[in-house]
């Protein structure tokens, strides 16, 4: 009979342990050290806080850097454990979600091993990775710091500057077909940023500096010398665009990518609204005023469903991630507080490219709209307004997954049409709060100018202003929300308390 520990005593057993147990953080105490001193964590503890416990399966992890010609071994298994990249597959929200749908292929950089540069076996690494999500269909996490191509490489004899690598192409080709989501902490320039940036859903803290080119590219192309935390601060960047989630260190980063994995990943059990408010007081009485629409969102979605996503461009429209019943489903909204909640040219991009990502991963969308229309002026336009606004009509012309359209207020021209997927035929259901208002353009506009020589005849500037409100009271009895329906522009008026359960019900119709 064989011996329990019968192959613990033999010599390549042996040695494979002490092999695989060198790449890990235990026999790495100098490269743990300066990560936990700068408050930074190791690319192992980043991964096995993503993932479910004991779900971990490894590619490659006895790769070095091809530099045996000018390093000894030992160094290099020392220095250079995994070469400098993890990859592998795990489960994530297994609990939530069940085992085969928290099926994820993880990759993570490790700056502890030359600055988390990519050599020849990384990028192979690397490639084979996303070759497996692919072949898998499988989504993908990674943690993108480092610091781009690596030189040094010189076991490498085959090849002169290395640009026939796949990795790039095909990472940014993985996204027809799978949710990426990327994670930055610390220092990420050229091939690393490129990844990043890549990601479907970008996600950095504060103490992140992403940029395409890092201090030595850019003082070697005679561009000035610049210290590293003066490229592309994730406050800027978060600013512009590229960061769609700021937050504070790698342990949110890491639970908030987990989170926004989720939505990928399937329906959960349902949780009711944290928020209590009433709906049908939440709206001014005075038509005028501005409200705070993220209230109203946190009332009608699941409790701590909501993730928002690039909050600080493009602020006049919100877009995010909810739960609705535990159905996961993209947010865009309208946000009055901002611009009066017109679409700028920042706003529409970025609506547009929520259509596009809720389309390309199969998640319904809800719109809550209130918008007196696009932004409008020489301003404006001067920001390609008319080819940055038409694609919100693109996007949401190609948009084939379930629609639904709540009107929370204003409902004005091309603005509102583009917050519906083009058309209020598009959804599939369009309903509206009893504070509804509809129209081709803005009542006070549409007054303005259809009434234009009636009001420059009143030459009593108090006679002026009472004909004025006059006719955009008119104007707002005839645009009512009751009225848009009687005319079977729109399909309903609901309760606002019964906004949920309409949602609940339209996704059910659709097997959701």
């Amino acid at each position: 009979m064989r011996q329990n520990n019968e192959d613990k005593q033999r010599p390549e057993f042996l040695q494979l342990r002490e092999r695989l147990n060198a790449t890990l953080d235990l026999s790495r105490p100098r490269a743990v050290e300066s990560r936990h001193k700068r408050g930074y964590r190791t690319a192992r503890e980043n991964v096995h806080d993503l993932i479910d416990a004991d779900s971990w399966v490894e590619w490659g992890q006895l790769a070095i850097a091809a530099q045996r010609s000018r390093r000894s071994i030992e160094d290099l298994r020392e220095s250079t454990a995994a070469d400098g990249i993890l990859t592998g597959l795990a489960t994530v929200n297994a609990a939530l979600v069940g085992k085969a749908a928290a099926q994820t292929v993880v990759i993570c950089n490790d700056y502890t091993v030359l600055a988390g540069t990519q050599g020849y076996f990384h990028h192979h690494k690397l490639d084979r990775a996303i070759l497996q999500a692919r072949s898998l269909r499988l989504p993908v996490v990674m943690y993108t710091e480092g610091g781009g191509g690596r030189p040094g490489d010189e076991d490498v004899k085959t090849q002169i500057a290395g640009l026939n690598y796949p990795s790039f192409r095909e990472w940014a080709g993985l996204g027809r077909i799978v949710p990426r989501i990327t994670v930055n902490h610390g220092y990420c320039f050229a091939g690393n940023a490129a990844l990043f940036g890549s990601g479907d859903i970008r996600i950095a803290t504060r103490a992140s500096w992403i940029g395409m080119a890092g201090p030595a590219m850019i003082e070697g192309g005679g561009l000035g010398r610049f210290e590293p935390t003066d490229i592309g601060p994730a406050e800027s960047q978060y600013r512009n665009g590229v960061v769609d989630i700021l937050v504070e260190d790698e342990a949110q980063a890491t639970a908030v990518a987990r989170q926004v994995l989720g939505y990928f990943q399937g329906p959960i059990p349902a949780r009711d609204p944290e928020s209590e408010i009433d709906l049908r007081t939440v709206i001014p009485e005075d038509r005028r005023w501005a409200y705070p629409v993220r209230n109203i969102i946190d009332a009608i979605v699941d409790a701590d469903s909501f993730v928002e996503v690039g909050r600080v461009r493009g602020r006049s429209v919100v877009t995010g991630f909810i739960r609705i019943n535990g159905v996961p489903m993209g947010l865009i909204a309208n946000d009055c507080q901002q611009l009066g909640g017109a679409i700028d040219a920042d706003a529409a991009d970025k609506a547009a490219r929520w259509y596009r990502l809720c389309e390309r991963f199969k998640l319904p969308l809800l719109s809550l709209t209130d918008t007196p229309g696009f932004m409008v002026g020489p301003d404006s336009e001067a920001q390609a307004a008319v080819t940055r606004m038409s694609g919100m009509f693109e996007a949401g012309a190609a948009f084939g997954q379930p629609l639904i359209a709540i009107f929370l207020r204003k409902g004005y021209g091309l603005g509102a049409m583009a917050m519906t997927g083009g058309s209020f035929a598009a959804p599939t259901y369009s309903a509206s709060w009893p504070t509804g208002e509809f129209g081709g353009m803005g009542l006070e506009g549409a007054v303005k100018l259809g009434y234009r020589k009636e009001l420059d005849a009143i030459t009593d500037p108090s006679e002026k202003q009472m004909r004025f409100e006059a006719l955009v009271a008119q104007l707002y009895e005839i645009g009512k929300a009751t009225e848009a329906a009687a005319h079977l522009e729109i399909d309903a008026v609901i309760d606002p308390r019964e906004t949920r359960t309409v949602i609940t019900q339209v996704l059910s119709a659709h097997g959701l």
